[in-house]
């Protein structure tokens, strides 16, 4: 049974009241549905009984095709969003699609906006690693339909997921530092939000089965300027190893460690989060957690082009990060 939610009805009501996707749903009350006529009949019906009134912006959006698709993210500048973007538009470009690109530059308050505006001029929108709340995702899903989610979660949001586990991730980097001899950790936090809030987590997930691990938590944010920002506290702390929220942030800190002649992994060991080309070649080499950027653009597309097409998606994925071992990592110094 449909639970009522004060204010208008949501397309996502009408779709569970009647069986078929949102998707199905916006077809249906556009008038560009070309299935089982049935179908179209009990989704009719649903949303007259649920008096559900079209979101005048999404139908506009659904009246026209433009052989388009959004893609927002909150830092084009981050490799991984580029490679997520390189894997998704090259998919898109096989099926005849091109994908337009907003960058919301880490700003929560502003990507309902973006996504919006985006969103008009395009077929659909590709939402990845939004930092905006779980209640506004589910907004934008609804009034935004056709939607992909990938790299977060979100759970009872109206359109296929495809996300990365960064608290399974963040458990397994604690525990190889641990293993290192590392008692004492400063963990770099990245933007408030579902991200840094999951690392959190996984650290303290760790902790709970040990009784000798300190933590130290420091500000960060997500670019390399806020890892070298953030040198300072870190050596203030007296800390033997550091968890970066990412690569980008582990590569400043690995910079400005070693400009206050602070060896890496010598005197304190740094790890980062995602994998992204340069880790391998930067000296120290960072050890790092794999994450699947250019499979997650690839089954983006995948699931996309089934909400295009008026089919149901294959399900949603959670992929396991990966520990990539290498030398910005070791135990710590006897001395």
């Amino acid at each position: 049974m449909v639970m009522r939610r004060p204010g208008a009805t949501t397309i996502a009501e009408v779709a569970e009241r009647s069986g078929v996707s949102a998707s199905t749903v916006s077809r249906v009350m556009n008038g560009r549905f070309a299935g089982d006529p049935a179908i179209a009949e009990r989704v009719r019906v649903a949303a007259a009984e649920l008096r559900y009134s079209p979101n005048h912006l999404a139908r506009s959006f659904a009246m026209g095709q433009t052989s388009a698709i959004a893609f927002l993210v909150p830092d084009l500048a981050n490799p991984s969003s580029q490679a997520v973007l390189a894997s998704l538009s090259s998919a898109a470009a096989a099926d005849g699609y091109r994908v337009l690109v907003a960058d919301s530059a880490e700003s929560a308050e502003d990507e309902p906006l973006l996504a919006a505006d985006i969103r008009r001029r395009s077929d659909a929108l590709v939402l990845c690693a939004p930092r905006m709340s779980e209640t506004e995702l589910i907004r934008c899903a609804e009034s935004l339909a056709p939607v992909v989610l990938l790299n977060r979660a979100c759970p009872g949001l109206p359109a296929p997921t495809l996300s990365v586990d960064s608290r399974a991730g963040f458990v397994s980097l604690t525990r190889h530092l641990y293993g290192l001899g590392h008692r004492r950790i400063a963990y770099v936090e990245g933007p408030e939000g579902v991200a840094n809030r999951n690392r959190i987590n996984g650290i303290g997930d760790f902790r709970a089965g040990v009784e000798d691990l300190d933590l130290v938590r420091v500000p960060g944010g997500g670019t390399s300027e806020d890892g070298l920002a953030a040198v300072d506290a870190v050596i203030a702390s007296g800390v033997t190893a550091v968890l970066a929220f990412n690569d980008l942030v582990a590569v400043g800190l690995v910079h400005g460690l070693q400009e206050r002649g602070v060896s890496v992994p010598g005197q304190v060991s740094v790890t980062g989060f995602d994998d992204i080309p340069f880790a391998r070649f930067m000296s120290p080499s960072l050890t790092t957690e794999s994450v699947p950027h250019q499979m997650l653009g690839q089954l983006g597309w995948a699931r996309m082009s089934s909400l295009l097409r008026d089919e149901s998606p294959d399900h949603d994925l959670v992929f396991q990060p990966r520990l990539e071992l290498r030398r910005s990592t070791a135990a710590p110094s006897q001395t």
